[in-house]
Order: C-alpha cells, then sequence, then structure tokens
C-alpha cells in the first residue's frame, strides 16, 4: 500500500457564510493540492469536507495520516462515529447527529483504506497544515468576494 500523508483544513467566513475547504496529498516526495469552496456552509462543515475530498482523490487504498486541526473531525471519526451509526445518527442525548451527510460520506470513503488521524495544533508549528490552512481561508475570502460582486 502507498504510504499517504493527507493534511486538510476548513475556513468559513461566518458561521454559516461562505467557506472553503483546502486538501494537501503527499506521496513521497510528490504533493497534490486540492481547493474547493461553497457559498454557504459552516466551518465544521468545510473541515469535513477538506477530509472526504482528500480521500476522494486517492485511486487506490492507502495507507494514510490524515492531519486535521480539527478536533470536531479527529474526535468524531475516531471516536465518535461507530456510536452515532449503532445508535441510528443520534448522538448521546439522542439528538440527529449534525452533518450526518458529511460523516457518512467520510466513513465511507475511510474504509477504503488504513488511516491514523492525528491532531495538529492549527496555526502552529506544522508548516504543511499553516499552508493548507492559508490556502482555505484564501479560497473562502475568494468565495465571499465572489459572492459581493467582486470577482
Amino acid at each position: 500500500m502507498k504510504k499517504i500523508q493527507l493534511i486538510c483544513d476548513g475556513s468559513a467566513i461566518g458561521n454559516p457564510g461562505p467557506g472553503a475547504w483546502a486538501s494537501i496529498l503527499r506521496y513521497g516526495a510528490s504533493e497534490r493540492e486540492l481547493v474547493g469552496s461553497e457559498p454557504r456552509t459552516t466551518n465544521n462543515r468545510c473541515e469535513l469536507r477538506a477530509a472526504i475530498e482528500g480521500l476522494r482523490a486517492l485511486r487506490e487504498p492507502c495507507d494514510i495520516i490524515a492531519m486535521t486541526d480539527s478536533q470536531y473531525v479527529q474526535q468524531g471519526i475516531t471516536e465518535h462515529i461507530a456510536r452515532w451509526k449503532e445508535n441510528g445518527w443520534r448522538t448521546a442525548s439522542h439528538k440527529p447527529v449534525l452533518n450526518q451527510d458529511l460523516w457518512q460520506e467520510l466513513d465511507s470513503l475511510a474504509s477504503l483504506h488504513t488511516i491514523r488521524w492525528v491532531w495538529v495544533a492549527g496555526h502552529g508549528d506544522h508548516a504543511v497544515q499553516n499552508r493548507c490552512d492559508a490556502m482555505a481561508r484564501a479560497a473562502a475570502r475568494a468565495e465571499a468576494a465572489r459572492l459581493a460582486g467582486g470577482l
């Protein structure tokens, strides 16, 4: 299996508001950058979308270290998702899981790979995570400008 690093981040201006996501896939010395935006979304949805799109870009099962600065994503996929599925996509307090559509998509894509999910501090010492964050923030600003008629 190929050993891949997936670095992902999301950003939203307003919550909800215009938002974007970015993913960087690293395989050996090769890198691939992915970026996308949405006109009305939340930061958590952008964080999930970044992981989803990074995994979607892979064409075969891989051994992945997935890095995110989102504890929502890291804890959701490693600690909570199994219980949510057992409970019919309900939380411990019997409320519907927020962003269920994206959690289901992420779960389906993640099942194709061997993944170790790692939380990294946002705006910290991880240069590639910081670059991914900058890409997502720039795409969110561009989406906001587009919606405002600036582009």
